[in-house]
């Protein structure tokens, strides 16, 4: 399909059309048709400066659903399951880091994004791209940011298994590009990476509380510190109508279900609107649609409020919504837009059977005290949010193949640049915030830790979404495998040379070690860029 910007612009569309590589799989949108065929050639940066536009507004969709409902419900699941905190929970205050749960809820953009550009073979250079030029920046930006915000000590033991699992994952990549294909055992050799890493976690976890005798007593140089409750980020709330003890009522007054259909379907805190600045409330009134269709699609559960956010006419509507979500977002709504029989939609149907069960569930509760099955909505929550998600990352991956085919580049360095940086804003603001609150080491053990499953998980179940199209003669990416092994050769060459300075720092990290992985990733962002542009060539 790159080959389209080679013809006279009168032939682009005729090009698009007629070639079956031009053919986006999945997405609302058909973008190579809309920039080649719907805008005339002339107008071709005003097509640009609006999917630009349009990429990043799918990066605050994956960032608001993942962060304010499936997050939310991935922590409302595990209560429900009453799973251990410290296998279930993705908490940087505790030892265990999040691996199984919630690891995947804070990666989701990431996660689905990839799996994603694995289903389809064209765009597995992508998810390439993102997961290791992720992994690069978060180890060598991020990390780096860490150490120049506030000097710290680093946490020894976790710090040195996350990197030995690392390198053994980017190991593992290096076999797979010495031998030029992927096979099934290649694929389940991360995932089984992948469980093992979980089990020497715990295993971890559970001789070094049998050390300390169960106890809590003040964490050592080896660990993170832990911050009090009182220090804690309050959760996240997903409507407006929770202000606060000073904000509530002192006698307990009976809302009618329109005024609490209203006050959970705000998604605006005008008190708080008026103290925050107009940045603040830029960014805000860009978010507001995305949060209100959120709010009007996906339950949300919450464990630590005394209502559970049961919020009755609301959860009624959701039992209608969120159905109808699932089938007219799964393959991209070829599954809802189906008709039985020639006559009947399944969209009908399922608007029938959830608005005959939402009728039942209002008259049979009441606004006042959620259900007993109430939990069931949490799985619900997870399911919608999680086909958001992965409608939001199947537009974010044709959008940025159709700018490649655009600007004559690779997937591979549109994943290592836009797609990685897009997926790893969140982590970077989120770590270096909670560095400059006095807590670099919980901060600088996420860089090595949560990317872990990243790297480990994606690609095991990519390789094998992608390996059934790949046949034992066609090498895989052979057009970026040079651009690939820059990639891995960088992460590796980073992992080494942290894993060598820090102990030799005896873990005491400061601006010099900052200084030199920041250095480091420019560095390796130009030899990225010179390869993708031939400049370097490798034989």
């Amino acid at each position: 399909c790159w080959e389209v910007r080679k013809h006279n612009s009168s032939e682009w569309c005729h090009f698009i059309w007629s070639n079956p590589d031009c053919r986006l799989d999945g997405g609302f949108l058909d973008y190579l048709n809309g920039v080649f065929c719907v805008f005339p050639p002339q107008l071709l940066p005003l097509a640009v400066t609006l999917y630009a536009l349009w990429l990043l507004y799918l990066f605050i969709i994956l960032s608001v659903t993942a962060e304010k409902f499936f997050c939310p419900n991935l922590s409302a699941i595990s209560t429900n399951l009453k799973l251990s905190h410290n296998v279930a929970v993705f908490s940087l205050t505790s030892s265990l880091h999040g691996v199984t749960f919630l690891a995947f809820g804070n990666g989701a953009p990431d996660v689905f994004s990839a799996v994603v550009a694995f289903s389809d073979p064209r765009t597995a250079g992508l998810a390439i791209g993102a997961i290791f030029g992720a992994g690069v920046f978060v180890t060598t930006v991020v990390a780096g940011g860490i150490a120049l915000v506030k000097p710290f000590t680093a946490a020894s033991r976790p710090f040195l298994r996350d990197v030995i699992f690392y390198m053994a994952a980017v190991f593992l990549t290096f076999v797979v590009l010495y031998l030029g294909r992927i096979r099934l055992g290649e694929a389940l050799g991360y995932l089984g990476l992948y469980v093992f890493y979980v089990l020497t976690v715990v295993l971890c976890t559970c001789i070094h509380r049998r050390q300390r005798g169960d106890g809590l007593a003040p964490p050592g140089p080896w660990e993170p510190e832990m911050p009090t409750d009182v220090e804690e980020p309050e959760p996240s709330g997903t409507n407006s109508g929770d202000y606060g003890e000073e904000y509530r009522p002192l006698l307990p007054s009976r809302e009618t279900s329109l005024r609490i259909l209203t006050t959970a379907l705000s998604p605006l805190d005008y008190r708080k609107w008026r103290r925050k600045p107009w940045y603040w409330r830029l960014f805000k009134a860009f978010k507001v649609p995305v949060e209100l269709v959120l709010l009007l699609t996906v339950p949300v559960v919450d464990p630590d409020k005394d209502d559970l956010n049961w919020k009755r006419p609301l959860n009624c509507l959701h039992i209608l919504t969120s159905p109808l979500l699932c089938v007219l977002t799964l393959k991209s709504g070829a599954y809802g837009l189906y008709q039985i029989q020639g006559v009947f939609p399944v969209w009908g149907l399922v608007t029938l059977v959830a608005s005959v069960l939402a009728l039942i569930i209002f008259i049979t509760t009441s606004n006042e005290d959620p259900p007993k099955y109430h939990c069931v909505f949490a799985f619900l929550g997870f399911l919608a949010s999680a086909m958001w998600i992965n409608a939001a990352a199947t537009e974010l991956v044709n959008i940025l193949r159709t700018l490649g085919v655009i600007f004559q580049l690779s997937n591979t360095v549109l994943g290592l640049t836009l797609l990685a940086w897009g997926n790893s804003i969140g982590d970077t603001f989120s770590d270096l915030t909670m560095a400059r609150q006095g807590y670099p080491r919980m901060a600088f053990s996420a860089c090595f830790g949560g990317i872990i499953f990243s790297i480990l998980w994606v690609q095991g179940a990519g390789w094998m979404l992608v390996s059934p199209h790949i046949t034992p003669m066609s090498p895989q990416l052979e057009p970026d495998s040079p651009l690939v092994w820059v990639l891995a050769g960088a992460l590796g060459l980073s992992l080494v040379f942290s894993f060598v300075t820090v102990p030799a720092q005896c873990f005491q990290l400061g601006k010099a070690y900052g200084i030199c992985l920041i250095a480091y990733y420019l560095a390796f962002l130009c030899v990225a860029l010179l390869t993708e542009f031939r400049v370097i060539h490798f034989s």
